[in-house]
């Protein structure tokens, strides 16, 4: 058999060209083709992932979030001759993208499972602009900045807390990890796909976004050294709340940019916390002084 087969009716749709048409089968992967390596490449090569346009999304709550909210899918891989949950079916059935049965131990490879714990879905999700007016900003505004994130785990913390808690949209600023590393994906919980999230070159392009805006915005910062504690200070009006780098904090820029830069109180052996734990204490005290 080839590594790569195509059977029965045809329909054209997505990037891959077919899809499944009445239970049948258009694309077929059983071997580590130049498919699977492409597949493979965006697990952990930026560049790949730009280069192509696409991202790998894993788990139920992830992918059935991106189907949700309307996010483009270019494929859903599932492991070829194994049974299937009404989940998995139903997805297969209904959403408009390639479908790939896939060897379970290529699958296994693509989901970075063991082989016998193949995920029933991957899918193959499309990166969208990273265009600022995507977020919208309403006269209650409260937009989230990660100034310089290096780890992917923190991104995806920082996009779950600002959808938690009321945010409609993040920016990841500057040299930064990846949005779309399936860390950050992961750690989103699926998040991602229902919140605005952008990438921004540098802190200039952002605040000429935001002071262009129809709306007055404060740009709150957020340090161990800062000059309010935040539960003493109004955060109630329109917000840009920025996070700094794990290990530097705030650029001069940020820091130069901010109306007011807050502080979290603090005790214990710790001298800090981590950023993204940060940013959810304070997005909580913002959506806790916006309830009353």
């Amino acid at each position: 058999m080839r590594a790569t087969q195509r059977c029965g009716p045809r329909k054209l749709v997505g990037r891959y060209g077919y899809a499944r048409v009445a239970g049948v089968t258009d694309l077929r992967v059983t071997t580590r083709n130049a498919r699977f390596q492409q597949w493979e490449a965006l697990l952990g090569n930026r560049t790949k992932r730009q280069r192509t346009g696409e991202f790998l999304v894993h788990g139920v709550r992830p992918i059935t979030l991106a189907v949700d909210h309307g996010w483009p899918l270019d494929a859903l891989l599932y492991p070829a001759g194994r049974r299937l949950s009404k989940w998995a079916e139903e997805l297969l059935d209904t959403t408009p993208a390639t479908r790939v049965a896939m060897d379970p131990d290529l699958l296994a490879e693509l989901g970075e499972k063991e082989a016998e714990h193949a995920p029933e879905l991957i899918a193959v999700a499309a990166l969208p602009p990273d265009d600022l007016s995507r977020i919208p900003v309403p006269d209650d505004f409260l937009g989230v900045v990660f100034d310089r994130p290096t780890n992917p785990g923190n991104i995806g913390t920082v996009i779950r807390s600002a959808d938690a808690f009321g945010a409609h949209g993040v920016i990841v600023g500057g040299h930064a990890a990846d949005v779309y590393d399936p860390r950050t994906v992961r750690a989103s919980t699926g998040s991602l796909f229902a919140l605005p999230v952008v990438r921004a070159d540098s802190a200039a392009t952002i605040l000429d976004w935001i002071r262009s805006g129809p709306v007055t915005v404060r740009i709150v910062g957020t340090d161990e050294h800062g000059t309010a504690v935040i539960d003493r200070h109004d955060l109630t009006g329109p917000t840009l709340l920025v996070v700094g780098n794990e290990t530097a904090g705030m650029s001069s820029t940020w820091r130069a940019a901010c109306d007011d830069v807050l502080s979290i109180p603090i005790g214990g052996a710790a001298s800090s916390l981590n950023a993204a734990n940060a940013a959810s204490i304070v997005l909580y005290e913002v959506a806790r002084q916006r309830r009353l």
